[in-house]
């Protein structure tokens, strides 16, 4: 089933449960006064168990070594419902639409949350920021991440802790080195160092020395264009709301990229690359330098020394833009959320033992369980960080599939030890990079036309902008297509979004 349509029978559920649960709504006048319901039911006594919904990630349910060492610590009886990773979306669906979802649900991330925007805004899912303050751990939650998983200014949802801007440079240090160049500053030092390497064949004679993949967000493409100051997803231009393809320094960078792709400096057929493909250019030391997640540099430089024994990496991120000052597009916060409908959990009492269980989520001893495992057993200490086990099918077995389950990376979480010093600053640099990361401000607004329309108009942008950097349209064709995108619901989609963010929601 491709994603076209599976959102549409995603959206079809919901518009039909949401449909139902008005009609029910609406003949009964009981179940429109949930505070008398949720006070009645304060008096019933509270059970010790918890149901959780997980997206499993490994070839098989984990062991439950992880699991019974926190029923412990916790005093809850827990039922975990793991769920293949493939099919997680779907058997979702199948239990929202049947009332069947368990008192605490993942979900996968920011896109099937944006499909969960009418049910939560219809009550089928409780509030909870009010609650927060009142639990030491949950307190103590980033406001600016929870605010992006707001609807309508409400917060009813956990969040798993993703570093904000991971994105920047890796490049050859090696090849830099002899060619006396320094880490890149700017977009004219990213090319001259891309130049330099090609000249110099440094890589050998088939030198490519950019390698790219056929993703615009997680490739080169978006990190780029943040360094020519296109705004992340949406910008704010004389007060208004505008797409980041409507900017100039997205088209700033669609040109330097035809440029780079002109002058044989990125591989040509980066449009239909893969990862993996774009990965073994770096691993072999055909090409020099890699644009995206600096937390990848340690394995790149793993795999690489294996092939070219002298290569050595460095990362950058600090890049100036074009007012100066360095800035890099960034992640809403969060990755994968938590929350608790209301056909599972009954009564504000429930409510607050479970938000008093994922509070203990976050103390030292449950943080590292699901991080890392037992000390003495998945891993050891060395100068009080973490070294994991060199048995990789334990922690398969027993730990890894946890690693979903943890909602934070940073609170009373034990540090790993690097072994690669380019990937301990990988981490350090992206830690930094908070203090110059660009948000998207319309990702706690919403907007039904983009709900509904976005990811299929949003391919109108994604290959006019492979058509012009491939060279097979010009400036005007562009703009006939961002034509295009506006009169197939693109327009409405701004008109929407710039009526939330001036309305607060």
């Amino acid at each position: 089933m491709n994603m076209q349509a599976r959102n549409f029978r995603w959206l079809n559920a919901l518009s039909i449960l949401a449909l139902v649960t008005g009609i029910v709504a609406g003949c009964s006048p009981a179940s429109n006064n949930e505070k008398k319901e949720a006070k009645s039911s304060k008096a019933q006594p509270q059970s010790n168990k918890i149901t959780i919904m997980v997206n499993l990630q490994t070839p098989v349910v984990p062991s439950d070594k992880i699991e019974k060492l926190i029923e412990e610590k916790t005093g809850m009886d827990i039922k975990f419902e793991w769920v293949p990773d493939g099919t997680y979306d779907e058997k979702f669906q199948a239990a929202f639409a049947t009332n069947s979802l368990p008192q605490a649900a993942y979900i996968k991330n920011q896109s099937s949350f944006i499909q969960l925007r009418d049910a939560i805004k219809s009550q089928q899912f409780w509030e909870i920021g009010p609650y927060l303050k009142d639990y030491p751990n949950l307190s103590k939650l980033n406001k600016e991440t929870l605010n992006n998983t707001a609807v309508d200014g409400k917060i009813y949802s956990l969040y798993k802790e993703r570093p904000l801007a991971r994105q920047g440079i890796i490049y050859r240090k090696d090849w830099a080195d002899k060619l006396g160049l320094q880490a890149p500053k700017t977009t004219d030092d990213i090319y001259n160092m891309l130049k330099k390497f090609k000249e110099s064949q440094a890589g050998g004679p088939k030198t490519v020395p950019l390698a790219d993949r056929n993703d615009l967000i997680y490739g080169s493409f978006k990190t780029l264009s943040s360094y020519f100051g296109t705004p992340n997803g949406w910008g704010v231009e004389n007060g208004k709301l505008v797409p980041e393809f409507m900017t100039k320094g997205y088209m700033d960078t669609m040109k330097f990229v035809k440029k780079l792709r002109d002058e044989g400096l990125i591989n040509q057929d980066f449009p239909v690359t893969s990862k993996t493909d774009q990965q073994n250019m770096m691993y072999t030391g055909t090409s020099g330098m890699y644009i995206g997640a600096l937390t990848d540099a340690g394995v790149i430089q793993d795999k690489t020394s294996k092939n070219v024994k002298e290569a050595q990496y460095d990362v950058a991120n600090q890049i100036l833009g074009t007012n100066g000052k360095p800035g890099v597009w960034a992640l809403p916060g969060y990755g994968t959320l938590v929350m608790f409908p209301k056909s599972a959990v009954k009564s504000e009492a429930e409510l607050k033992q479970i938000l008093t269980f994922f509070d203990k989520w976050f103390d030292k001893d449950i943080v590292n369980y699901l991080k890392y495992g037992v000390e003495g057993e998945h891993y050891t200490l060395k100068d009080g960080k973490v070294v994991p086990n060199a048995d990789t099918k334990l922690l398969e077995k027993d730990v890894k599939p946890y690693s979903t389950l943890a909602l934070t990376d940073s609170m009373n979480v034990l540090p790993l030890l690097y072994n690669i010093p380019v990937e301990e600053k990988g981490f350090k640099l992206s830690d930094e990079a908070v203090n110059f990361a660009v948000q998207d401000p319309t990702v706690p607004l919403n907007s039904p036309t983009f709900n509904e329309k976005g990811a299929r108009i949003g391919d109108i942008i994604k290959d006019a902008t492979y058509k012009f950097m491939l060279g097979k349209i010009d400036e005007t064709g562009f703009q006939a297509d961002v034509k295009k995108w506006q009169d197939e619901g693109g327009a409405k989609i701004i008109d929407e979004y710039n009526a939330a963010f001036k309305g607060g929601k």
